[in-house]
């Protein structure tokens, strides 16, 4: 997550697609060519074996082969060839880019509080994350924007907006500490950390994860997931008691 205050920083959240490989761009892993290789041979070896069965064949019929019979026809062996299988395959769907500092500021479901505290973060880069997908079955993709503070990148509002008669409507919020919104093959899944007592804001003590689908005209809950968090491991351990001294004598 990030976030929407008044310090400094900023920067995305992720965004860089894989690392180089150090391989070809056709075989990242070199695993695919062995197997390439084994078709190829076996389309070979039978391509042979139909040949060599065609030449017996005329052999057999008397005569001097080929003399008598005239060339070998090929047609047997394209026939016998295996035909690479050809698969219709869809690439991802184009989106739309949309301002989603416009969509923010021009939606009245967002109080004027939080326009107001909507600033960058830096020069023009404002702390928010857009992302783009299908959840409503709408005409073209919806927009999940997620709003965050500058300096500890914390959540604080995250909106969907579908397009409808020409124009994104909002059609779900959550306007919560440290609230995300993802898109996850069709369904809406917002994350909300859960803080104890004493809990710094970089190490929650937990999770819940709720999964929202599309009804008819809105969203309704499909699943819930809450999750605790560890403090024996990583920089946010909590700090163990020292040992007592034994009782003496």
């Amino acid at each position: 997550m990030r976030g929407v205050d008044d310090g400094d920083g900023g920067g995305r959240r992720d965004g860089g697609g894989p690392g180089d490989s150090g391989g070809d761009a056709r075989f990242p892993t070199g695993r695919r060519r062995p197997r390439r290789t084994a078709r190829v041979a076996g389309a070979t070896a039978v391509a042979g074996l139909v040949a060599a069965g065609l030449f017996l064949a005329a052999c057999s019929t008397g005569g001097t082969g080929s003399r008598d019979e005239g060339a070998a026809r090929t047609d047997g062996v394209a026939a016998a060839a295996p035909t690479p299988s050809v698969s219709a395959t869809t690439g991802p769907q184009s989106a739309e880019r949309v301002d989603p500092i416009a969509l923010l500021k021009a939606d009245p479901k967002i109080g004027e509080r939080l326009k107001a505290d909507l600033k960058p973060c830096v020069a023009d880069a404002y702390p928010v994350d857009a992302s783009y997908g299908n959840l409503t079955n709408a005409s073209a993709p919806d927009v999940v924007v997620n709003v965050m503070t500058c300096g500890d990148a914390v959540g604080i509002g995250t909106y969907v907006y579908r397009l409808q008669s020409d124009r994104y409507e909002n059609v779900f919020m959550a306007e919560d500490a440290a609230v995300y919104a993802t898109i996850d093959r069709g369904d809406l899944v917002v994350t909300k950390q859960v803080y104890a007592e004493g809990d710094p804001v970089a190490y929650p003590s937990g999770e819940d994860v709720i999964t929202y689908r599309w009804s008819g005209n809105r969203f309704t809950q499909h699943d819930w997931v809450h999750n605790d968090y560890s403090r024996a491991v990583g920089d946010g351990a909590a700090e163990q008691p020292a040992p007592s001294e034994p009782a003496a004598d």
